[in-house]
């Protein structure tokens, strides 16, 4: 399940249980959507909430950050899983976006708040 909110910054993405790939599609209409609107948005991904993803969402997320890699911003992944982290780090080094990890939200939305350094 996904819960996507827009923000001032860009997007809040939260995935609780299992990312398939019908979660991804809205995802990536959000997303979208948000650019055409605002340009290259941030991204807050909340991964603490997430069990398991399946292989046909892990394919087209591969593919979508190939095809829009100059679209995002900073990105803020908040995860705990060992597991979970590990497939994050590995599609991040699909992009050359800026990627930090937190512990919690607060923490992820205090950097995407704080201005982009020059």
């Amino acid at each position: 399940m996904i819960s996507i909110r827009e923000q001032d910054y860009g997007l809040d993405v939260a995935l609780f249980n299992e990312f398939a790939l019908a979660d991804f599609k809205l995802f990536e209409e959000a997303l979208v959507k948000r650019v055409g609107e605002h340009g290259t948005p941030d991204i807050l991904l909340d991964l603490s909430e997430l069990v398991d993803f399946t292989l046909d969402m892990a394919m087209e997320e591969v593919k979508f950050v190939r095809a829009h890699d100059k679209d995002f911003g900073r990105i803020a992944i908040v995860v705990s899983d060992v597991w979970i982290k590990l497939a994050a780090h590995i599609a991040g080094l699909l992009s050359h976006n800026h990627l930090e990890y937190f512990d919690t939200v607060e923490e992820a939305q205090a950097w995407l708040a704080r201005p982009v350094a020059a």
